[in-house]
Order: structure tokens, then C-alpha cells, then sequence
């Protein structure tokens, strides 16, 4: 898939060729050129707002978190140790073009082109979160895409992430937002990628619950070092036996994943069969990946190889490429 004039998107699916069907597939390809296409907007703070100011759709978004909760009600960039619940409610103006967010200003809100939250709800104990997503996947057909983001992300830029893809791109289920504590800062890599290792256990037991609480089907959907937690979350969730979490994997898309290729491979192994689909989506001419390997001494990582050739004998090896 071409984007622009020297841009190639690559993508590499694992499994067998069976278990990639078409509309999987598309649906992937959309959500990695989206987030390239958005990779460079302004920060954005979240206002919330009565639901009779707001216009368009409104998208409900599940959270589970390990950031800590800021006194001013929003989740910040220190981490938790107690995974935290919530749910939020999403207006999408209908003013923008598909992709696009843009964020209000303090003194002037514009509902036809700001996305504005109209609702929020901190749940105090799991099973009161784990009922109230219990009665939205029975309405949604017990299905589930659990997005994790990337370097360098406030939690607003993620729930309203989440909210956009999963409304522009029509997803079918229940839109469940996993955010750890990103220092949301262009030169806080290696704060963001101890808080990734910090943030393992939290995604295991956000599976978890969305599981008990009773998806049938969960896609996975990670981006950047969101990949990295993705993987070693996968990793040892199988090292543990994990018979909640993993059965209930639909697939598993990767999009510009930051994982040293080494890494990835040992991740795989451990993990055994990869759920399937299980997609990869890069580009050599990733510049935030180029900066990562700048910074971790290496030529390329996961996301923007050159040679996909080099994760070739990963478990449930049948390789497709897209170029």
C-alpha cells in the first residue's frame, strides 16, 4: 500500500493463509494508515461537557489503566500500581475529515469540530466495571478490540484515538482502551519504555476481565512500543498458562511495532502458536523507529525492516507480504 510519493506501508501476516481473510485484512490496512497519516498532530487535552453541547456520535470507550489519577479527575503520566477502571463517553463532531481529531481550545469549543467527552465514570471495584462492559458486549456481539498506544501519548490522545478508529472505521464490538503511563514527551523514551515493562501485568488482567466479562472475540490492536508491551504481555501470559486471557484472541495486529527483531522472535517462540490473524504493519522509512534504533544502537526494528525474511521462522511461519 502506497501512502504519499516515498512512503511503502509493508505488512506481514502470520498463520496460515486461511485465517487472513480479505475484510481482516482491509480492516488492518486502515488502521495502520490512519495512524500514519496522524502520527504527527497537536497534544490534546480532554474537555468534558455536557451531552446537550456536544454533536455527532457519540462513542463509548471501556478503559483499563496503570497511570495514576491526576486531582484534576484525568489520568496523568505517573504510573499506578493498582490497575484502575473507567469508561468514557466520546462525541465525534461531524465536521472533520476521517482520521483527523482535533482538540478544543480552553476558551472557545466548537462541538461540529472538537472531539469533547460527555461523560466519564470511575468504576471503584472490578466487578462493577466488569458489568457494566458485560451488558455493552451482549449488545455488541460479545466482541471486543482492546487498543494499546505508543510512545509518547497522553491518555486523552489515546482514549480519543480508540474512539475515532473504531467509529470511522466502523469496527464492529466494544471499543476497550488499555493506556499506561506515557510520559507524553519527545525525550522520554526510556521513561516510556520502563513504564511499557511496568504496564505487562496490566494488560493481562485488562484481557482478563474483558473476558470474564464475556467477549467471545478479542482483537488486539497495538502501536509503537504499545507493540512491545503487546508481546512480552502475550509472552507471558502463555509462560503462565493463562486459560482466560489467550483462548478468547481473535487476532492481533501490530502497527510500526518497536521490539528489536531478536526480541521479537524469542517473544514468539515462547509464546508457541501466535494467535491468529496475527498481522505486522511497518515501513523502512519509519523515522520514529529510525530514532529508536538510533537510540538502542541498531539498524532497524520490528517495524521498519527492510528483510521481513528475518522473522520468517517464527511458530506458524506461512508468510504473506503486502507491499
Amino acid at each position: 500500500v502506497a501512502v504519499g510519493r516515498s512512503f511503502t506501508l509493508r505488512a506481514v501476516a502470520f498463520g496460515q493463509r486461511d485465517f487472513l481473510k480479505r475484510a481482516f485484512a482491509m480492516r488492518a490496512m486502515l488502521f495502520a494508515c490512519l495512524m500514519l497519516v496522524v502520527a504527527c498532530a497537536p497534544r490534546g487535552t480532554m474537555f468534558i461537557v455536557s451531552p446537550e453541547l456536544a454533536q455527532g456520535d457519540v462513542q463509548t470507550v471501556f478503559v483499563g489503566t496503570t497511570r495514576a489519577l491526576e486531582p484534576n479527575g484525568i489520568y496523568g503520566s505517573g504510573r499506578s500500581e493498582v490497575m484502575q477502571f473507567a469508561r468514557y463517553d466520546v462525541a465525534i463532531p461531524p465536521d472533520r475529515v476521517a482520521g483527523e481529531i482535533k482538540y478544543p481550545k480552553r476558551k472557545k469549543l466548537d462541538p461540529r469540530t472538537d472531539f469533547l467527552t460527555t461523560a466519564q465514570v470511575h468504576y471503584p471495584t472490578d466487578p462493577a466495571f466488569r458489568t457494566d462492559l458485560g451488558k455493552a458486549l451482549r449488545a455488541n456481539g460479545r466482541e471486543a478490540v482492546i487498543f494499546v498506544h505508543g510512545f509518547n501519548n497522553t491518555f486523552t490522545e489515546g482514549l480519543y484515538r480508540i474512539a475515532q478508529l473504531h467509529h470511522d472505521l466502523k469496527l464492529p464490538g466494544v471499543a476497550v482502551h488499555y493506556s499506561w503511563a506515557s510520559a507524553a514527551e519527545p525525550l522520554g523514551y526510556v521513561y516510556d519504555r520502563d513504564s511499557a515493562i511496568f504496564a505487562r501485568d496490566g494488560l493481562e488482567s485488562l484481557m482478563e476481565e474483558v473476558a470474564a466479562a464475556g467477549a467471545t472475540k478479542i482483537l488486539l490492536v497495538a502501536h509503537s512500543m504499545g507493540a512491545a508491551l503487546t508481546m512480552e504481555s502475550l509472552r507471558q501470559a502463555a509462560i503462565r498458562g493463562n486459560s482466560r486471557a489467550l483462548p478468547q484472541l481473535s487476532g492481533v495486529i501490530l502497527i510500526s511495532p518497536d521490539i528489536d527483531v531478536d526480541v521479537f522472535r524469542a517473544q514468539a517462540h515462547a509464546i508457541g502458536n501466535l494467535p491468529q490473524p496475527f498481522v505486522i504493519f511497518g515501513s523502512d522509512r519509519d523515522k520514529f523507529l529510525r530514532l529508536s534504533a538510533a537510540l538502542t544502537g541498531q539498524e532497524q526494528r520490528l517495524g521498519s525492516l527492510s528483510d521481513v525474511s528475518r522473522v520468517a521462522l517464527v511458530p506458524s511461519s506461512a508468510l504473506t507480504s503486502f507491499t
